[in-house]
């Protein structure tokens, strides 16, 4: 796994937020915290306590891949909380117009923090190296989506008020989000299975990573969907081709069309568990429509509380 830009999973918020494991299990639970207060201030508008909390400062948001939820609440969360956005194209993630090391050291003379989204988490590890004054946000690269994470755990926490204790099983690639996932279950004590067609399980590095964090609870993998979902209180998937994998879009609705979430499938989870999704959802392949529009289905709260994960991360990374 790539570093994640500390030496230490530790006590205190890192300069950047680049996977959820720059967070320690405490401070985790503080931005969460936090974000719930936020939530609940929203109404208040103008009025809100934290509404002029960063004014002055200017977050640049650099998106390599195209984005509905994350450009949009992080625009919104920057805004609200009184500071300025600053668009930079996405040529220059790709590093051929100059290197991205220079792109991070400009920046850090003119802006606050830099939201970038991108493929190679290598990347976004070596902009936050090159500029120390610099606060850098994974959106999103090939191998982790810390940002998701934060509101999954938020909105788990919305439902059940405690986490520890609960099980969550994710079926299907081994991917980014759910790497990020294991990396909060491990922080907060939640045990996560993962049920994935074999070679493309969960990465060794993560299991690994997440089983050093981890709090309470385990973390298990498995081949078998049914087997994986069996007495859980939540089930997790996300599509079966992410952005860049489209040549592989044939071959991979083949490996996984068994790794469908379908009524049958939730009907093993315990009652009542909830579905989650981290969007754009294809319906038909990964879910079937009755259960992603179900009572029990959560993915818009997931979306929603991507804003105020958000927010309470930029309040915690800038000192607001």
């Amino acid at each position: 796994m790539a570093s994640t830009g500390r030496s230490d999973v530790g006590a205190a918020l890192a300069k950047d937020f680049l996977s959820v494991l720059d967070l320690s299990g405490p401070i985790l639970e503080r931005l969460l915290d936090l974000a719930a207060t936020l939530k609940a201030d929203r109404r208040l508008g103008p009025q809100a306590p934290t509404a002029g909390a960063l004014s002055g400062r200017h977050v640049a948001m650099l998106f390599e891949k195209p984005s509905l939820r994350t450009r949009s609440t992080f625009e919104i969360a920057v805004r609200e909380l009184g500071a300025e956005t600053l668009h930079v194209p996405a040529e220059f993630a790709d590093g051929s117009r100059e290197p991205l090391d220079d792109v991070a050291r400009n920046l850090e003379r003119w802006v606050n923090a830099l939201v970038i989204r991108t493929y190679a988490q290598a990347k976004v590890v070596s902009m936050a190296a090159a500029a120390p004054c610099l606060h850098v946000v994974n959106a999103l690269s090939d191998e982790q989506h810390p940002c998701q994470a934060l509101a999954d755990m938020l909105t788990l926490r919305e439902r059940w008020g405690t986490l520890r204790g609960r099980c969550v099983a994710f079926v299907g690639d081994g991917n980014n989000v759910a790497t990020s996932l294991a990396h909060a279950t491990a922080l907060l004590g939640l045990s996560l299975h993962v049920a994935s067609p074999r070679g493309y399980e969960l990465p060794e590095a993560a299991v690994h990573v997440s089983n050093e964090v981890r709090r309470d609870g385990e973390l298990r993998l498995f081949t078998d969907p049914h087997e994986a979902v069996d007495g859980v209180d939540a089930v997790y998937t996300d599509v079966w081709v992410s952005m860049g994998q489209e040549r592989e879009a044939e071959r991979r609705k083949h490996v996984f069309s068994a790794y469908q979430v379908n009524a049958p499938l939730m009907a093993q989870a315990a009652p009542g568990a909830l579905f989650m999704h981290c969007l754009p959802a294809h319906r038909d392949e990964e879910v079937t429509p009755e259960v992603l529009d179900s009572p029990v289905s959560v993915v818009f709260d997931q979306a929603e509380n991507r804003l105020h994960t958000e927010k309470a991360l930029l309040l915690m990374l800038l000192g607001g």
